[in-house]
């Protein structure tokens, strides 16, 4: 016997497919991108450079998040949540810890960028290291508190994935949460990257040497989660839920392209990290230039 599921409200059959299908896609291709990123660090040893340290860290919090949007993907396909609401809060955990993770990292990249450009400072072992744990722990702390109370994970509202929930319970609660964890896990991280690239910017008109787009970075923050931002921002002091479900599922559709997208600008896009991806897929050597986080 075929077990019928009811579709969460406001979605028809199409629509559950095709957002499961999207999910699917940005998984699978940001795995692939970032995987690439990460084997190419492990195994090639002119990468393993501080500064180049924190873009495999970025791409460690990618993959876990290719990881998350892959489960909802199947979920979505089955067309209910089948691992029980225990399933539902580590699904939120682990989303949202690799998301404010791979935040932090794009704004610690900034301001390596910054130091490399505009002090001449070399970052060191010792603080990459420092520096990428301590994010790490930064974003478990935040993330840990919904699951002891402080906000709450539910499931999105085509209710085959889970993440902060914004739209019930103690509103109190979910504000109290929200501002100070959007305040030092976004607010934060984006005013550094938009100093950070702006002094760059600057620095690059002086010398004549446009080494990369500076804009890039910031822009692609803003286009993969600020919409996300948004909507949890509305919901602090709005009932999100009159908003249509639909609406609502675009901005989490849209961070889940984070992953892909940073590949290609921080890997990819990088010309000396993209010179040692080469020398992994095809063995040809590369020559490593001076600056090891150079991107175009």
């Amino acid at each position: 016997m075929v077990t019928s599921y009811t579709l969460p409200e406001g979605f028809t059959d199409l629509d559950v497919f095709g957002l499961g299908t999207a999910l699917l896609v940005e998984g699978l291709l940001g795995f692939c991108l970032n995987g690439l990123t990460i084997l190419s660090f492990c195994k090639i040893h002119e990468l393993r450079t501080p500064s180049n340290f924190l873009v495999f860290s970025l791409a460690i919090a990618d993959i876990g998040i290719c990881m998350n949007a892959t489960i909802a993907a199947f979920s979505s396909f089955l067309r209910y949540w089948p691992y029980g609401s225990e399933g539902c809060q580590t699904h939120g955990f682990q989303g949202f810890v690799t998301a404010l993770a791979s935040i932090t990292f794009m704004a610690a990249i900034a301001w390596d960028r910054y130091h490399q450009y505009c002090t001449r400072t070399k970052l060191q072992w010792s603080t990459s290291i420092t520096m990428v744990t301590f994010l790490w722990l930064f974003a478990i702390f935040w993330s840990a508190m919904p699951l002891l109370g402080w906000g709450e994970y539910d499931y999105e509202p085509l209710r085959t994935c889970c993440t902060l929930d914004y739209t019930k319970g103690d509103r109190r609660n979910f504000v109290s949460y929200l501002l100070p964890m959007a305040f030092f896990n976004f607010v934060i991280p984006f005013t550094i990257m938009l100093t950070s690239y702006q002094s760059v910017e600057k620095k690059f008109k002086k010398t004549g040497q446009n080494k990369f787009n500076t804009g890039l970075p910031v822009k692609t923050l803003l286009i993969c989660w600020g919409p996300y931002s948004l909507l949890c921002l509305y919901a602090a002091v709005e009932n999100a839920t009159v908003l249509s479900p639909k609406l609502r599922m675009i901005p989490a559709i849209l961070a889940k392209t984070s992953p892909a997208i940073n590949a290609f600008l921080y890997g990819l896009g990088n010309e000396n990290y993209r010179g040692g991806i080469w020398q992994f897929l095809t063995g040809q050597k590369i020559e490593v230039t001076q600056t090891d986080n150079k991107s175009k």
